[in-house]
């Protein structure tokens, strides 16, 4: 089959030819329809997870149909639509089974942990425990934008924050995952602050319902210029992007007693990112993480989608092959993205 190969850390990333995947025992193969590329896949790309062995396939982002089941599998069988968390529990342990399969200390992970969906097939494990059924009306590539930066923002806000309406939440990137929690916010009624370099990000993030957008650089104080608007800080702010500067804005943009969420992921520098620890223990800050969702709270999400309620179709800006988005994975972090860039493998 046809899939995009990286040959080592930051190294010869093409379309090249490799073997079919077969269903493990308790597993599936699903076809290819959708694939989503994230910042993710870039830090897969630069080496940043000790799980990816090379040369390696990545994606982890999908939708599709099941071509092959395993022979433990009860619940699927071909020609299912599904699509999948990019983290797959074991469905075994204690967190699986309280609905927690993204902390799952067994998890399986498409793209990372196991050859992804930058391909034409892709393998997936624990099928009964991880699989989410699209409905008819839900477009695969819809389906696929929900697998990592929508679902991620949906649980960070809904979940985590607990963001509740008329709370100003300030999200701070407007790439796929910042977008992502713009729209959710706004559909619960919160007051959102977009902050991006990009300015077409911005325009996109006001387009979704942010009530502000401040253009990051030139010297601007985003966490000065945030409790300007809010009247003393936001009640939630996340990281989208991953950064010692942007988490610290996040935290620092905070009103006393705020929730800061930390979406976007943290390379080491110097060991570990330094954290303003001192503002978050003077004013009571909580500082969590949001490590993506459980397959078991997809349904509510699901049916959110279906009706029209949320639209994250709205935040694809592009669709490519796997040989343009090969070409584009390694300047990833660097490349001028409003919004979320899906692959078609037929192309």
């Amino acid at each position: 089959m046809r899939a995009i190969v990286i040959e080592s850390a930051r190294g010869r990333t093409a379309v090249g030819s490799v073997p079919e995947p077969v269903a493990p025992a308790d597993g599936v193969v699903v076809r290819v329809m959708a694939t989503g590329l994230c910042r993710s896949d870039w830090h897969a790309w630069a080496g940043h997870d000790s799980d990816v062995v090379f040369p390696h396939v990545p994606g982890h982002e999908l939708a599709g149909i099941v071509v092959e089941t395993g022979p433990d599998v009860r619940d699927w069988k071909p020609g299912d639509r599904v699509t999948v968390p990019f983290v797959c529990g074991c469905g075994r342990c204690e967190w699986c089974r309280s609905g927690n399969a993204q902390v799952c200390p067994d998890q399986q992970q498409p793209g990372f942990t196991h050859a992804g969906s930058f391909a034409e097939y892709v393998a997936l494990h624990a099928a009964d425990a991880n699989l989410v059924a699209i409905p008819d009306g839900v477009e695969f590539a819809t389906a696929a934008s929900l697998g990592c930066r929508f679902a991620t923002a949906y649980r960070a806000l809904a979940a985590r924050a607990r963001v509740q309406e008329g709370e100003w939440v300030t999200v701070i990137g407007a790439g796929g995952v910042g977008l992502s929690a713009v729209m959710i916010a706004r559909a619960i009624g919160a007051r959102t602050i977009a902050v991006d370099r990009n300015p077409e990000a911005l325009a996109v993030a006001e387009e979704i319902g942010a009530e502000h957008t401040l253009l990051a650089g030139d010297g601007i104080d985003i966490p000065t210029a945030v409790s300007a608007l809010t009247g003393g800080g936001s009640h939630v702010s996340v990281d989208a992007v991953g950064s010692e500067q942007t988490s610290a804005d996040g935290v620092l943009s905070l009103r006393r007693r705020g929730r800061h969420v930390q979406i976007g992921l943290l390379p080491a520098v110097e060991g570990r990112p330094r954290v303003p620890m001192d503002r978050v223990i003077a004013w009571e800050l909580d500082v969590l993480g949001s490590h993506g969702m459980s397959a078991r709270d997809y349904p509510p999400l699901m049916a959110f989608v279906e009706q029209g309620a949320l639209q994250p179709q709205l935040l694809i800006q592009r669709t490519i092959g796997l040989a343009e988005a090969a070409e584009l994975l390694p300047r990833f972090d660097t490349a001028t993205v409003a919004g979320m860039t899906m692959i078609d493998p037929a192309r």
